[in-house]
């Protein structure tokens, strides 16, 4: 397990190091049509990544303040989304994801599940408005008086699209495990088929889940951008939108970085549980 955890951390801090070349690069090149001369890109470049490691992180060009500030002050919207969408997606995707993962049903509720995982989350946003606002007369846009009500829609938006990144990480995982060998053998010995599953299966099927961590965080991110958006939220999701259609590349390159740092913490952390869990590296 030692080595293994050393790997991966190596790995991570590998990851890390290129998602903050990528801000740096983000932050950096959009001028470069500016610069005269290659060195001069390349010393750019440098200043802005020792800038970087001192956490100075530039200002807006459109408010003025500090990308690091304006993340500050937006953050907490998205975090809410994300935790919130993250339990609900659990809560869903682990249950539909156990009870359609193998055996007959699997293979029976295959097409309809696609449908559902498959379907954007910019038309399931735009669904639970319609529903909100047309069968239970519940307003869309509540303000910031009751930030709970507020966030309600948006994080069953984001909680859904994860929960679709869940029960696909689950099946995936029991549709590998269907196969396994050491089953018959296990059945050969006595063992009824849900002993068998309780002891043996459920734990490769939950590191299956546990690996596909950093694929759940990235679903809920991506469906937090696309929730601020239709519910007009104003958290992080929504201000890289701005900021990539303004030019503000100071504030989408410090929010790119932040939303690569958060997946790659969710996978690296899923695969040390998932090794912690089946005993073996993930995968195998």
């Amino acid at each position: 397990m030692r080595g293994y955890t050393l790997r991966e951390s190596g790995r991570f801090a590998l990851a890390v190091l290129g998602a903050l070349l990528m801000a740096v690069a983000i932050s950096v090149l959009p001028h470069a049509h500016s610069a005269a001369r290659p060195g001069i890109l390349a010393l750019a470049l440098v200043h802005k990544l020792g800038a970087y490691l001192q956490l100075d992180f530039g200002d807006s060009v459109i408010s003025g303040l500090g990308a690091g500030h304006e993340l500050a002050a937006r953050g907490p919207t998205t975090l809410t989304l994300v935790l919130f969408g993250g339990a609900i997606a659990f809560a869903v995707g682990v249950p539909v994801g156990l009870i359609f993962g193998g055996g007959p049903l699997r293979r029976a509720t295959a097409p309809l599940i696609q449908i559902a995982a498959a379907a954007p989350v910019f038309c399931a946003g735009l669904a639970l408005a319609y529903v909100a606002q047309n069968i239970f007369h519940l307003p869309v846009n509540v303000g910031g008086a009751d930030v709970l009500r507020a966030l309600f829609l948006p994080a069953l938006t984001v909680g859904l699209a994860g929960a679709a990144s869940v029960q696909l990480a689950l099946r995936r995982a029991a549709a590998e495990c269907q196969g396994l060998p050491f089953r018959a053998g296990l059945r050969g010995l006595g063992l009824s088929q849900g002993e068998i599953d309780r002891t043996y299966v459920m734990p490769l099927v939950l590191g299956g889940l546990f690996e596909s961590l950093g694929e759940v965080m990235l679903s809920l991110l991506s469906a937090a951008v696309v929730a601020e958006w239709v519910f007009d939220c104003k958290g992080v999701a929504d201000l890289f939108v701005q900021s990539v259609a303004l030019g503000d590349w100071n504030i989408a390159a410090l929010i790119l970085f932040v939303f690569a740092l958060a997946v790659l913490l969710a996978d690296f952390a899923g695969k040390l549980l998932a090794r912690a869990l089946t005993g073996g590296e993930p995968g195998r």
